[in-house]
């Protein structure tokens, strides 16, 4: 009886222990924007995030996502509490997403860039990569408005060598029966889109 509580409890040990290191080679990825990323309107598990996760648990790769988007945010609010998210998700991926609550609302397009990058630097410098989507506004403002703030990412993007969705509202921004009757958010359909956009442009840092 002796002998079988030992074997017993070894291999209890063994798949505990198995379990922990399993837990501990799963990476994450921190998503980090605003409504277009904080499933608007909807269930948690219809937006794009988890659908994500779903992905990533399909194709057994060793990650999970933590999702610190707020809607309304802007890159100033964002800024602030970059830092502590990183620390606390110690990420090894980050997904940028803000800049479009900036861009409707006519904020200054060098504060707009400065506050991304200042995001992309701590996230190089926690040695994350960065995914930074990229988005682009109607012409609220003028067009050289719409056109120097849609630079904005892809200029960043060049500069800090990072990677970059080029839009991620791609083929969903256009086509109304995949956005909510505000004309602005993604519905649940609109969701499936932006998560097959988001993983043909993450897959190459999954490797």
């Amino acid at each position: 009886m002796t002998t079988i509580k030992i074997l017993l409890a070894f291999f209890l040990f063994i798949f505990t222990s198995t379990l922990v290191i399993a837990k501990n080679d799963v990476q994450t990825i921190l998503v980090f924007g605003d409504s277009l990323s904080a499933a608007y309107n909807m269930p948690v598990e219809k937006g794009w995030v988890h659908l994500l996760d779903i992905k990533l648990e399909n194709e057994k790769l060793p990650f999970e996502t933590r999702n610190a988007s707020i809607s309304g945010e802007t890159t100033s609010g964002g800024l602030l509490r970059f830092l502590k998210q990183v620390k606390i998700n110690q990420p090894k991926i980050v997904i940028l997403e803000l800049g479009a609550n900036d861009g409707l609302r006519g904020y200054d397009l060098k504060t707009t860039s400065s506050n991304l990058n200042k995001m992309i630097e701590i996230s190089l410098a926690h040695n994350a990569h960065v995914l930074l989507a990229g988005i682009q506004i109607p012409p609220n403002y003028g067009r050289r408005y719409t056109q120097d703030f849609n630079q904005i990412f892809q200029d960043l993007a060049k500069i800090k060598h990072v990677s970059l969705i080029p839009f991620i509202l791609e083929g969903v921004a256009t086509d109304f029966t995949l956005i909510q009757k505000d004309r602005l958010h993604p519905n649940e359909k609109g969701q499936k889109v932006i998560v097959e956009t988001v993983w043909k442009n993450l897959l190459p840092l999954l490797k």
